[in-house]
């Protein structure tokens, strides 16, 4: 393989891989929100010393609010950027053996993530519809994996 040439997806030469259903992307989700609400925790803990222990609100702090609300947003962009570009998969993913990858075979870019969050906030906004549709799509894709060109499947149990 060149270096020009696209890694093979994880998926590659793995006999019966398959998209990942809703329940299973679900319960990622559910997993990577409590761990992203608690590192929002830790950043906003780290913030109440300068604020004298009170809340980061428009009307206490103005502008410093937007700021803050700001850096809660590149947590979360952190938080799945780093996952996503390195292994294919959140610590939420990895526990439901989840794994994104790009339709091209080549790990997933920081621009991939950064569009791929702000089309899963399209899914989510319009009544879950856009996560729904895994329901009826045949390859089993949400809005967000269609729109990005990724994918999630299901990886294979590891053997003993």
């Amino acid at each position: 393989m060149s270096a020009d040439q696209p890694a093979p997806p994880i998926s590659a030469g793995v006999p019966a891989i398959k998209p990942a259903g809703l329940f299973r992307r679900l319960g990622a989700a559910l997993y990577d929100g409590l761990l992203l609400i608690a590192l929002m925790m830790i950043v906003t803990a780290c913030l109440l010393p300068l604020t004298h222990g009170e809340a980061i609100t428009v009307q206490a702090f103005g502008m410093w609010a937007h700021a803050y609300q700001l850096l809660l947003l590149l947590v979360i962009f952190g938080f799945f950027g780093f996952f996503w570009t390195r292994k294919g998969q959140t610590l939420g993913m990895a526990a439901w053996r989840l794994h994104l990858e790009r339709d091209s075979g080549g790990p997933v870019t920081w621009g991939d993530t950064a569009k791929r969050l702000l089309a899963a906030c399209l899914s989510w906004a319009i009544a879950m519809l856009g996560y729904l549709w895994v329901l009826v799509d045949r390859d089993k894709r949400t809005w967000h994996d269609r729109l990005t060109r990724t994918r999630v499947v299901v990886l294979p149990k590891k053997k003993l």
